[in-house]
């Protein structure tokens, strides 16, 4: 691949991996050379549950740092099955007007956890009511739902993933790649899943996980066949966002935090990479 033709990816991050507080998120990606947020939560509270005054606050911050914003990082889905489509449906309302107001057309969502006692079969039914109500929402609010491979949800598994874009077939619900969430459930992101999920690849956030603990970590130091990933991405034309979720110092159901000093090193061991591929990263 010639200078000429070296691709350009739009680098984004998690801002709340970094600090609760939205001008400390902003300063430290904007010192990591992105240009891009993602929202997940701000001063603590979940971006679903921020108030109409926390979203114009929020959006003056990052307006007058000159950071914009990737996606909206919403919970939608990362409930459990049991609870009425309408559940889901009423915050993804709410959540279409934060997006709205935030200026971005990505949502980030899930496809729903089960009991113990259930199996992802048990649950398929149920998973796509769902989702179909909530990708018509997305259709006719002109925003784009990004599934992501979030481990124990329905669509953890590459097989799983692809019956739910399947099933939709709709623009508006991609998939949200992320090559640590598959080794935490014993799959080999490019040599398994890459090939089949490519043509709904939409979105790329970046960490890395080792095989036999699960333990997330910078790009490159576990399993996640990232390099492998990342050049067949910049081979085949990706140009879109590279999100860092770098969950460095806690991991839970509910998201992760690294602080300012462990998200440099995932961003530094980020660029890196990228680098070395010959990947641009504005």
């Amino acid at each position: 691949m010639s200078i000429a033709q070296k691709p350009t990816w739009i680098l984004s991050g998690f801002g709340d991996e970094v600090d609760p507080d939205p001008k400390i998120q902003a300063a430290v990606l904007l010192a990591l050379g992105a240009h891009h947020i993602e929202v997940r939560s701000a001063w603590g509270t979940n971006v679903v549950e921020l108030t109409d005054g926390q979203v114009a606050e929020l959006k003056a911050i990052l307006d007058e740092s000159g950071l914009k914003v990737s996606a909206v990082a919403s919970p939608i889905g990362k409930v459990d099955i049991s609870l009425p489509a309408e559940h889901e449906a009423g915050r993804l309302h709410r959540i279409i007007e934060v997006a709205r107001a935030l200026d971005t057309k990505y949502i980030r969502m899930f496809s729903f956890f089960r009991s113990d006692d259930q199996t992802p079969e048990d649950i398929r039914e149920a998973v796509m009511e769902r989702m179909a109500v909530l990708t018509r929402i997305a259709e006719e609010s002109d925003v784009i739902l990004i599934h992501e491979n979030e481990k124990d949800i329905y669509g953890d598994t590459p097989e799983r993933v692809l019956d739910l874009m399947e099933t939709m077939n709709s623009p508006a619900l991609r998939a949200a790649w992320d090559n640590a969430n598959f080794v935490q459930v014993g799959v080999k992101p490019y040599t398994d899943a890459y090939a089949m999920l490519r043509p709904y690849l939409e979105y790329l956030q970046v960490k890395d996980a080792v095989a036999s603990s699960g333990e997330v970590v910078p790009t490159g130091k576990g399993d996640g066949q990232l390099v492998e990933t990342l050049t067949a991405l910049s081979q085949d034309g990706y140009t879109g966002f590279a999100s860092l979720e770098p969950h460095l110092a806690i991991q839970n159901e509910l998201g992760g935090f690294s602080g300012p000093a462990e998200f440099g090193v995932a961003a530094r061991a980020f660029r890196t990479a990228t680098d070395a591929i010959g990947i641009t990263l504005t």
